[in-house]
């Protein structure tokens, strides 16, 4: 699959930024090259972003997950291990922002829970508490999505899931 191919209404994932719905494609003259755009608007923030059709996969432009993947991410959730090593709190901030950028639910999943488990044992600094909350939205907005369930219920289902 080389080009990836969404049409208007359909969900889609902008790394960083969340659940888009596509909503349009357009055809721009840049340069004197004709390219088609995905028009997505970003669910959570009603912000516009154009993707160059060509370029969607490059950007990380993804579809919602399936079933299969969402068993994947409640099992990284899960997990009691915490993989944070004695870093300084800026090192490892930097190295949780690459997995947000990466645009994988699964990195995501790795950032929330770790930031998660690492709460109850220390302070977490400012930055670290709002990468918190990025992480958890990013999670419950395309779980709620891919399952076809509210953010409050897929929020609950993802609390269950530290106190197991």
């Amino acid at each position: 699959m080389d080009e990836m191919t969404f049409k208007p209404g359909d969900m889609a994932v902008y790394p960083a930024q969340g659940v888009a719905e596509v909503v349009g494609i357009e055809e721009k003259e840049i340069s004197g090259k004709k390219q088609r755009f995905y028009v997505l608007r970003i669910v959570d923030s009603d912000m516009r972003i154009m993707v160059p059709v060509a370029k969607a996969q490059e950007v990380g432009l993804r579809q919602i997950i399936g079933e299969e993947e969402i068993r994947e991410v409640f099992n990284i959730l899960k997990e009691k291990e915490i993989h944070v090593d004695k870093q300084t709190w800026n090192r490892r901030y930097r190295g949780f922002m690459e997995k947000i950028k990466t645009g994988s639910l699964f990195e995501v999943a790795e950032v929330y829970r770790d930031l998660y488990r690492l709460k109850s044992t220390k302070t977490l600094s400012f930055g670290e508490r709002r990468m918190l909350d990025t992480a958890k939205n990013l999670i419950v907005k395309e779980l709620s999505v891919a399952r076809r369930m509210t953010e409050t219920r897929m929020e609950k289902e993802i609390e269950r899931l530290f106190q197991a």
